[in-house]
């Protein structure tokens, strides 16, 4: 007996489920915005959590209110699509997914993934040796350990590595006494959760480009504060020094616990948001993420920054990331489906959605079909998130 036609609904279902077990930092991250956006190209404003400090004293005093917000839009278009014959819509739904669809989610997923990953750019925390695989329990708990002195949640928190890190860490395991822990090790580089980090592995982690930073760069002025930082001492007319990206710190400023403003002892670390230069005498303004606060409900540095402080920048690295679930955040959209096309379909589960289009093409005689997905990517809480260096 003759298979049924496949239609374009049971083909959205399934390439709907391919597409999200295709995906690694696409199901760690935060996708609970279906309230907040309506249409493609949409944008939301996610509100952060106000700050109070507590008062001493039984007389009221009062403390303005500053809320700080990040934006995330929809504006990312990714579709494959491919030509086929009649007779392909005659097959099961598993021969279909097996030839065409697994692969196409495949590519789709990859490049969710990918656009996740590059969002290292804006975590400004950094812990491990730059050019060091990690490959111990110390060097991953080294990263949760910046996350506990940020407030992060001890709930939710993941690790992604790419293949060397992952197989690095599979291999410390084997260490351990406990056999089953050993043996999935071993056997199919499975860590589970590892310092408290459940612990995954993508191949789109990403080692990003860095400046040259050449020269003895300094800051350049007393008490600077804000998200532009005066510096001198950088070779003279040197194109990209700092590329968006890169990890510094100041000597003598350190980060502190975002409720008790006690300094924590480690240097606090900004990434820069955009490409450096310097000027024919070695001077440049470095525009940095976070902004230093140095008082009041947001400090989040020991100070500001001192005249001459010595600047170091990271070096060369895979930036792995350790991060809260709610660090960054996916965003689907369902997209419009064509008047003119009668073989469509759109299905959305879970903060996931793909649409399905088919038609002929007459003048070559060949069916066409595609796979879109509309989707927005951001960091909207980089405080939550730590880059493991490797």
């Amino acid at each position: 007996m003759a298979n049924a036609l496949l239609t374009p609904n049971v083909i959205a279902k399934e390439a709907l489920l391919q597409l999200e077990n295709s995906m690694v930092m696409g199901n760690l991250v935060h996708r609970d915005f279906k309230k907040e956006f309506v249409k493609v190209g949409g944008t939301v404003t996610v509100r952060k959590p106000i700050i109070f400090n507590a008062s001493d004293g039984a007389t009221r005093v009062n403390q303005d209110v500053s809320e700080q917000s990040t934006t995330l839009t929809v504006g990312s278009r990714k579709h494959v699509s491919w030509n086929f014959s009649s007779q392909d819509l005659t097959l099961t739904i598993d021969e279909y997914s097996k030839r065409y669809i697994r692969p196409a989610m495949l590519a789709l997923a990859n490049q969710v993934d990918i656009d996740l990953c590059g969002q290292f750019s804006s975590v400004y925390r950094a812990a491990g040796t730059a050019g060091t695989t990690p490959s111990t329990f110390a060097s991953v708990a080294a990263a949760g350990q910046k996350l506990d002195e940020a407030a992060c949640p001890p709930e939710d928190r993941r690790l992604v590595v790419n293949p060397a890190g992952y197989w690095s860490l599979a291999g410390s395991l084997l260490t351990l006494y406990n056999q089953n822990i050993v043996k999935e090790a071993a056997q199919k580089g499975y860590l589970g959760r590892f310092a408290n980090f459940e612990t995954y592995m993508d191949q789109n982690i990403t080692e990003p480009t860095m400046g040259v930073a050449t020269g003895t760069p300094v800051s350049n002025g007393a008490n600077q504060t804000g998200s532009s930082i005066a510096t001198n001492g950088w070779t003279a007319s040197t194109t990209g020094i700092l590329k968006a990206g890169d990890i510094i710190t100041f000597a003598g400023v350190y980060e502190v616990n975002p409720q008790s403003k006690l300094a924590t002892g480690s240097l606090k670390q900004f990434v820069v948001t955009s490409d450096v230069n310097s000027d024919g005498s070695g001077a440049a303004t470095i525009p940095v993420s976070p902004a230093l606060v140095a008082t009041g409900n947001y400090q989040n540095g020991s100070g500001p920054i001192a005249n001459s402080s010595a600047i170091t920048v990271a070096g060369t690295h895979t930036a792995n990331l350790a991060f809260h679930k709610n660090a960054f955040a996916l965003v689907m959209v369902p997209l419009e489906l064509p008047d003119g096309a009668p073989f469509k379909a759109q299905e959305s589960y879970n903060g996931m959605s793909v649409r399905v289009v088919k038609d002929y093409d007459v003048a070559n005689d060949i069916e066409i079909i595609r796979l879109d997905i509309m989707y927005g990517v951001a960091a909207i809480y980089p405080e939550l998130a730590v880059r493991l260096l490797g």
